[in-house]
């Protein structure tokens, strides 16, 4: 990693090393362990143009890299709610958000680790699939067709390479189709010259994309979406707004 030549993978624009923290730093969620540091360091650089920050030298590393020195067996100590939790909490929202309207789709939870969400979706008769870069490792993302109804809970903070991530949603989103995503937006945590003092900034949690508003915005304008959000970890990117989710595009602000 050449730290004085970083662009950033959002916009192109020039970014500049903002801190280093331990592997072993994590969010400290209710629950969680709080692991010794293993001094292992790693870096974080803030773009100046977009606000967009990421640990560049891990968005190098290969999935069994990510395999082994994030997600492993001690993964659950430092997010205990990913297995069980986190999913079928997630799946009783999407449940009440659309109702019956739901029927009528095909629904993707991309990045869904084990497959529950959509396995409980399944059961009140979604047609839901679920695909995940590091478990569905043997399948091509170009192999599920076209979904109206894509959801990113809690994904695009560890993923490695945004562009990518963004690509295969563009493959996977029907014309007229809708994106929901979570992750926490990052606007007023860094500042140049200053030291990360946010929680959600821990790559022993995996967080290693972190999000401004403007660089969403960026990336949604470089797919073609409309980008908007319901708060400040909840949000969508679309083209057309779907009839079936009218009601819930109404409450989006740009």
């Amino acid at each position: 990693m050449d730290k004085n030549k970083l662009f950033c993978p959002v916009c192109g624009g020039l970014c500049s090393l903002l801190d280093v923290m331990d592997l072993n730093k994590s969010c400290g969620v209710e629950g969680s362990k709080v692991l010794d540091l293993v001094g292992i360091p790693v870096y974080y650089a803030l773009c100046t143009k977009c606000g967009f920050c990421y640990a560049p030298e891990l968005s190098s590393w290969t999935l069994d890299e990510f395999e082994e020195r994030i997600y492993n067996d001690e993964y659950i100590l430092v997010d205990p709610h990913y297995i069980e939790a986190r999913p079928r909490s997630n799946a009783a929202a999407l449940i009440a958000m659309f109702g019956d309207r739901a029927l009528s789709i095909k629904h993707l939870d991309y990045g869904g680790g084990g497959g529950l969400l959509s396995s409980i979706l399944k059961k009140s008769n979604w047609r839901s699939e679920s695909y995940d870069p590091f478990v569905d490792r043997n399948v091509a993302v170009d192999q599920f067709g076209k979904f109206d109804l894509v959801t990113a809970l809690e994904v695009f903070e560890h993923v490695p390479n945004v562009q990518e991530l963004m690509s295969n949603l563009r493959l996977l989103l029907s014309p007229n189709g809708l994106v929901l995503f979570s992750t926490l937006i990052s606007d007023g945590n860094f500042h140049p010259n200053q030291r990360i003092s946010w929680w959600y900034a821990s790559p022993r949690n995996g967080h290693i994309s972190l999000f401004s508003r403007k660089s969403l915005a960026i990336l949604a304008s470089g797919s073609g979406f409309n980008f908007g959000s319901f708060s400040d970890s909840f949000h969508a990117f679309f083209t057309k707004v779907p009839p079936w989710a009218a009601h819930l595009i109404r409450k989006v602000k740009s």
